[in-house]
């Protein structure tokens, strides 16, 4: 079989780590508002204090552990790199299931989660940059738009499993019940069987990437990067230099913010706003990763065909920006504006990654692919530690459709400032057309 046959075996064992790292992300996304009511759980957590166990997530990344272990990625290669952090990504999620469950003091336990999330969020992010690398190697010179779209697609699958079997694993207590520790921890426990299975199949990729190199003639495990052009310190200097990149990582940061960050909190967001129930809620907020499942995929391919990536980027954030204008400010109480919201939402986010990632390779030598793309989820990283925090406090101090109000005017600042970004990136690549940001198989 060729190499080119090879390719989508090889993707789809890149697919299943992040698949499970979705599903754990967002195990307690559509869970968020029983956290509002502690004194129902034996776990003792608030609102406050998920959203701070939620930006525990980011906290390794913004403290350089991202951008120093995307060098060792560039220096060492995916195999290595990638199995020691796809592997801390599987320790991670045992160490918050461990918290879950022991029944130490609601402070106590939430400290012990919360460094779980950190080792869990540095290995999911080091393990997506691996996995985004080597897509970039694999597709070389091929459908990689796709490739990567659809590796997003499966991802956001794991996140749609999340928000659907969550609550039926956490099912709906009578007011005043209380939800035990094994109940709470049950969709934790269920991610992280995904993600040893996730494991398993890291190991067979690890072992195809060995003989592709092998029958590529390349002796290093650093992917196809000629000896000449190894890794130097001095090109991180370049990569914060170069104004495309920069842009691209403040896109990045503030686009995701306004959705990712929204996820977490996103039915105690929609039940008061729409006078919803849980379930009704749930399945609203989990058409934001089915729209991305059936649309991500399909705008690669558009990307790789038709090009105009800047001009997608800039489309798919101010879809974005009105679908949370929507969500805060549409008439109270009418479910139709929430599913209208949500749907505009789910094609913006679909939109932007698919030009987005793949614009990357265009404008940074591949032997920095893992230095570049470690660069931008460590700026990303810094809005994903803050605004759960902030959102979580929202929801601590006020209640009902005032909290859902007020925490929608930080996703719609965000928005504002996205759209801006996108709005630069697409007038420097007009500026600049030699970058071919927006070039397809069918632009000259």
């Amino acid at each position: 079989m060729s190499w080119k046959k090879l390719r989508w075996a090889a993707l789809i064992c890149l697919m299943v780590p992040m698949f499970a790292s979705y599903f754990f992300d967002d195990a307690f996304s559509t869970l968020s508002q029983i956290f509002q009511h502690p004194e129902t759980l034996e776990l003792g957590w608030n609102s406050a204090d998920y959203g701070f166990y939620a930006g525990g997530y980011s906290f390794l990344c913004v403290c350089g552990g991202l951008i120093i272990c995307g060098i060792l990625l560039d220096i060492f290669g995916v195999r290595i790199i990638g199995s020691v952090f796809v592997g801390l990504m599987a320790l991670g999620a045992g160490t918050v299931v461990l918290a879950l469950r022991s029944g130490l003091p609601a402070h106590t336990s939430l400290i012990v989660a919360y460094v779980g999330c950190m080792l869990f969020g540095l290995g999911s992010e080091i393990a997506g940059v691996a996995v985004t690398r080597s897509i970039a190697k694999w597709f070389k010179d091929g459908p990689v738009a796709f490739a990567m779209g659809a590796q997003v697609a499966v991802a956001r699958l794991g996140t749609a499993l999340a928000f659907i079997l969550s609550p039926v694993l956490v099912a709906q207590k009578a007011p005043g019940e209380m939800y035990t520790l094994a109940e709470t921890a049950r969709p934790a426990m269920f991610g992280l069987s995904l993600i040893l299975g996730g494991v398993l199949l890291w190991g067979i990729f690890v072992a195809m990437d060995s003989r592709f190199d092998k029958a590529h003639g390349i002796a290093s495990g650093r992917g196809a990067v000629k000896d000449e052009d190894k890794f130097k310190f001095s090109d991180i200097g370049h990569l914060l230099t170069n104004s495309r990149f920069l842009l691209i990582s403040l896109l990045c940061v503030f686009f995701y913010c306004c959705i990712i960050s929204f996820k977490k909190f996103g039915t105690s967001i929609v039940i008061p706003r729409f006078n919803m129930d849980i379930d009704s809620a749930k399945w609203m907020i989990t058409m934001i990763p089915f729209f991305t499942v059936i649309f991500t995929p399909l705008f690669g391919a558009m990307v790789d065909k038709l090009g105009k990536a800047t001009y997608w980027m800039a489309l798919g954030a101010l879809m974005v920006l009105a679908a949370h204008m929507i969500l805060a400010f549409a008439p109270q109480g009418v479910p139709f504006w929430g599913y209208f919201g949500i749907s505009i939402l789910g094609v913006g986010y679909s939109l932007v990654p698919s030009a987005m990632w793949p614009s990357v390779p265009k404008i940074v030598p591949e032997r920095n692919l893992g230095t570049a793309y470690s660069l931008i989820y460590w700026i990303q990283n810094m809005g994903m530690l803050l605004v759960p925090v902030f959102v979580g406090r929202i929801f601590n101090a006020r209640e009902g459709v005032d909290a859902a109000v007020h925490a929608e005017y930080i996703f719609i600042g965000l928005g504002i400032i996205a759209v801006a970004v996108a709005g630069l990136l697409r007038s420097s690549s007009r500026m600049h057309p030699e970058l071919r940001l927006d070039q397809g198989k069918t632009t000259k």
